[in-house]
């Protein structure tokens, strides 16, 4: 079929959203993407694969592998494949940073793991590659590698950018931390407590997840992928679990369509309630922390009660959910919500009354509109600056095309405007959970799936509490034992980490940490 404006020839995929597969000429590849950008589109995720087919032809080409890119676009998303060719004994591809700038740290990620590289890129800095992997190692890669050694030196010797200038100096935090969080480096640039330049070095969560995905049964990796982001374990199973079903052409029963939803919303809530308790803590308003970690504590003792597990892992399996919810535990929610939504209206009350905590909020950490959308912010953050982007709203699967979600959005850009946007989010969920719960269709809870027979590609798309999840699933046939040849799991820290180097700029020291828990973005989910 083909797409206006792009002269290709898609596949549609077989999924709940709007998803085209096509493969690409090198040209292709730099026109698609003007094309997309010129039109107001913007880059979901890059990857690279040594393995790749056509869906076409069914045929695997281990020669050189390909780079994938998925675009989103008012349509839905394109999944682009770009088989890669060899120069100086190089796989390369053309660089897509200059237009699209979150495309520079994928594209470093795809180098270190397998091998890659953009033509002519600016930035050739290893990303995940830490001094743990020999300069010649690709953990990606299916060819035998030895085993890697370790580079001396190649830890401190990261090439940081310097600000010079008289009374510039440097502070590095990280990237251990004080308290029990994950590891990232800060290299902040300051005249006395002014901020220049902040310069993120990520990747210390780094864990091989795609390649033990790729070890993995398909239908025992949703464990793995609900793992990837331990606050986002829904939102990931139901990625893959979607990618999966999308594979094998198979849609799941409405019941279970619903229950995923819940379990969607119901992690939204447990991550705004304890952002917002953890946004007071950081402009010493103890208060706002104790009553906020209450109440997401006994939300969390309520998922357990009804789907055994407080983060509700494990609870979406391929096919469906793996159990269902008994008529005490859906009346127990419904009276959960009630008392929920009046403590949490409440509290916005006191927050939007207290003078020191709104001083600390007004204008701290903005992100203008124009900038969010050229630096391509997505998720909450990206609705707090003016980008009015939800899938829930956008491309609405079951059960929201018939839920009618409210979008929760704001155009200051600031920590105010972030936190805002998380109480609307917090009270439309309530709202969602009550209207599921009261509308949930009889039925079974799952389905059985069918591996296909020939290789073929899913994908999975998904608005998680901090921003779409995509998942790329690519399958071998029958023939080679129904493995899974590739899955890129991509998280919307991806796009927003980069926007946290500029939020912070003429900001003080003093309030990294609250401009940071302010857009609560992921390291693992990064890392990988």
């Amino acid at each position: 079929m083909k797409i206006p404006g792009l002269d290709l020839e898609f596949v549609a995929l077989a999924a709940p959203v709007p998803i085209w597969y096509a493969q690409v000429t090198g040209p292709q590849w730099l026109q698609a993407a003007t094309t997309v950008r010129d039109e107001g589109g913007r880059l979901l995720a890059l990857w690279a694969s040594d393995a790749t087919f056509s869906i076409a032809a069914d045929a695997i080409d281990t020669r050189a592998g390909a780079v994938f890119v998925a675009y989103v676009r008012q349509g839905g998303v394109i999944w682009l494949a770009l088989p890669l060719e060899i120069k100086n004994g190089c796989p390369v591809y053309p660089d897509l940073a200059p237009l699209f700038p979150v495309a520079a740290r994928m594209q470093r990620a795809g180098t270190d793991l397998s091998g890659i590289h953009a033509e002519s890129a600016i930035d050739t800095r290893a990303w995940l590659n830490h001094g743990a992997w020999a300069s010649d190692h690709f953990p990606l890669r299916q060819d035998p590698q030895a085993l890697p050694q370790p580079l001396p030196g190649a830890l401190t010797d990261y090439p940081f950018v310097r600000v010079e200038g008289d009374g510039v100096h440097e502070i590095a935090v990280g990237p251990v931390h004080a308290g029990i969080i994950e590891p990232g480096h800060f290299r902040f640039s300051v005249v006395g407590e002014r901020v220049l330049r902040l310069e993120q070095r990520l990747g210390y969560t780094h864990k091989g997840i795609e390649q033990r995905i790729t070890q993995l049964a398909p239908k025992e990796a949703h464990k793995l992928a609900g793992r990837v982001s331990g606050d986002s374990t829904v939102a990931y199973a139901w990625g893959y679990c979607m990618a999966l079903e999308s594979a094998c052409q198979v849609t799941i029963p409405p019941r279970a369509a619903w229950l995923r939803a819940l379990m969607l919303e119901r992690e939204r809530i447990a991550n705004h309630l304890g952002d917002l308790g953890a946004m007071g803590n950081d402009v010493a308003y103890a208060f706002g922390l104790a009553q906020f970690s209450r109440l997401r504590e006994d939300w969390q003792r309520s998922s357990k009660a009804a789907f055994g597990h407080r983060f509700m892992m494990d609870c979406i399996v391929p096919g469906g959910v793996s159990g269902d919810i008994s008529l005490e535990h859906k009346d127990q929610m419904l009276v959960h919500c009630q008392a929920l939504e009046l403590q949490v209206r409440r509290l916005f009350d006191i927050y939007e009354a207290h003078a020191g905590l709104q001083d600390r909020f007004m204008v701290t950490g903005r992100v203008t509109p124009e900038l969010a959308a050229q630096l391509g912010l997505t998720g909450l953050a990206g609705r707090a600056s003016g980008q009015a982007r939800d899938l829930r709203c956008d491309h609405p699967f079951a059960p929201y095309s018939e839920l009618h979600v409210k979008m929760a959005s704001h155009h200051r850009g600031d920590v105010g405007a972030r936190a805002a946007v998380r109480f609307d989010e917090v009270f439309e969920s309530i709202r969602l959970i009550r209207q599921m719960l009261g509308a949930l269709p009889s039925g079974p809870v799952q389905c059985e799936l069918t591996l296909p027979a020939k290789p073929t590609k899913g994908a999975g798309w998904v608005e998680g509490w901090r921003g779409e999840v995509f998942v790329a699933l690519e399958l071998a046939g029958v023939d080679d034992g129904n493995r899974i040849l590739r899955c890129h799991l991509h998280d919307p820290s991806w796009q927003n980490w980069p926007v946290l180097e500029h939020a912070i700029m003429h900001n003080i020291v003093a309030d990294f940490p609250l401009i940071n828990k302010s857009f609560n973005l992921s390291y693992s989910g990064q890392d990988l």
